[in-house]
């Protein structure tokens, strides 16, 4: 019986066509190294013609057209039948699409993406109350950077459903800030200061110019909108930086910043508790405080 294994297998190894089978092997190795080439190629010559989106899809595009090229002749090579190949495929894509179809959902919704273009590689988006930068968008799912470096996947199905806010996709943007002063205060003369804060504040921008709205009557202050434009990415800075110049101007010019007040109330079986400010003299002395205690 080892004899006959032997020589089946000699057999077998003398009728193999090495020639054949190393071209094979060749058509291969040769498509991966010239994919891997062209794709650096066309990154290189459009890294400064196009956008990093651009670039990414084109690389991507070619690297899978040359390999696919180098593939199919490999095939050939080796004496399978192009149409039986094609409709081989064909029977697996729907095989797999039946049995992935959240998968099949994820590369449709993929390919609206990249034909809708949203957002692209290096924006900053926020999808749920996730607010990160995005670095990849691939088939499947779209891979964001948030600002507390955090690797987060979005299924391309759910950035299709849900609202998806591009916040770096002009070059700048408004921020409105929120300002409260007691109603005693001068609304011009506040009106005044934060527009001259907004001109002295290095990230604001001189057009559009900011400007100042009088929203409501709150309980305890007249409520302003100050609004100013600044750069997309000088968005917290600016907004730090002027919320410290506005408390720091409003301390300096007097003007009072009111805040809500806490009244203790029992019930309306109980009188309120009396609340009286005594002087140090008036205060009971740790002795009388004991005496007190034990009475």
């Amino acid at each position: 019986m080892p004899e006959e294994l032997q020589t089946g297998f000699t057999a077998f190894i003398a009728n193999i066509q090495w020639g054949k089978w190393i071209g094979v092997c060749f058509l291969v190795v040769l498509g991966g190294v010239l994919a891997s080439l062209s794709a650096r190629g066309v990154t290189r010559f459009m890294q400064e013609r196009a956008s990093r989106h651009h670039t990414v899809m084109m690389r991507r595009l070619v690297f899978y057209v040359v390999l696919v090229i180098f593939l199919v002749a490999a095939l050939r090579e080796a004496g399978f039948s192009l149409d039986v190949v094609l409709g081989a495929a064909g029977i697996l894509t729907v095989a797999v699409g039946f049995a992935s179809q959240t998968s099949a959902s994820n590369m449709i919704s993929g390919l609206f993406l990249l034909v809708e273009k949203p957002f692209e590689i290096g924006n900053v988006i926020e999808v749920e109350g996730t607010i990160g930068e995005v670095v990849a968008i691939d088939m499947l799912s779209v891979k964001l950077r948030t600002p507390d470096n955090l690797y987060v996947r979005i299924p391309n199905e759910t950035l299709i459903k849900t609202r998806v806010v591009n916040r770096s996709r002009f070059p700048i943007r408004r921020l409105d800030l929120m300002v409260g002063i007691a109603y005693a205060e001068d609304v011009s003369r506040v009106e005044t200061l934060l527009l001259d804060l907004a001109r002295k504040n290095p990230h604001s921008l001189e057009e559009p110019k900011a400007f100042v709205l009088v929203t409501g009557f709150g309980p305890s202050s007249v409520d302003l909108q100050f609004s100013f434009w600044l750069p997309s990415d000088k968005v917290l800075e600016g907004r730090s930086q002027m919320m410290v110049d506005i408390k720091q101007a409003l301390d300096d010019e007097g003007i009072e910043i009111p805040f809500p007040h806490t009244s203790v109330y029992a019930g309306s079986h109980s009188e309120p508790f009396r609340v009286q400010l005594l002087s140090p003299e008036h205060l009971p002395k740790a002795g009388e405080q004991d005496a007190d205690q034990k009475g």
